[in-house]
């Protein structure tokens, strides 16, 4: 079941890529974009990107959608423990935790709206990507997975914005 259950999530990521993808090229690192790969496939998110204290500190708050493909990016300048909340959210989030190099070291599935309670990161997180509720698991994206934006430091990244 579970390798089924796999090729499907596959399915659904190159299905994800294809609908989110610019008409760019797939080694173009944009900061609207975010992309995400694991060994088998890749996805893009057109994303906001919060690299300050007041628009970390925003967020999505207040706001009542988010395009399926869409998300926002939060930018720490160091490595850091990071917890988030949902005060003032009015939308369930995935929130995945990504360290210095863009690998993915924790999710957060479905963060409940309006709910004070802190969701820890980790202790050495830099890059926050928060997408719609579901989107993580239905996508098959697992910790591991790497993030390829421009807003990581490219001498460090697991997955450089330079073509391979």
């Amino acid at each position: 079941m579970r390798s089924t259950r796999l090729g499907l999530f596959r399915v659904a990521l190159v299905a994800a890529a294809l609908v989110a993808a610019s008409p760019a090229s797939s080694d173009t690192c944009a900061r609207g974009t975010v992309d995400l790969r694991d060994a088998d496939s890749t996805a893009r998110f057109e994303v906001e990107v919060m690299d300050t204290a007041e628009g970390r500190a925003q967020g999505l708050m207040n706001r009542e959608s988010l395009g399926r493909f869409s998300g926002m990016l939060f930018v720490y300048d160091n490595a850091q423990p990071v917890a988030f909340w949902m005060e003032n959210t009015l939308i369930p989030l995935d929130m995945l935790f990504f360290d210095d190099t863009g690998t993915l070291r924790r999710i957060h599935e479905n963060a409940v709206p309006l709910d004070r309670t802190p969701i820890p990161g980790g202790d050495d997180i830099r890059y926050v990507l928060e997408i719609n509720g579901g989107l993580a698991s239905t996508l098959g994206i697992e910790e591991g997975a790497e993030l390829r934006h421009p807003g990581v430091d490219q001498d460090l990244a697991a997955w450089p914005c330079a073509a391979e």
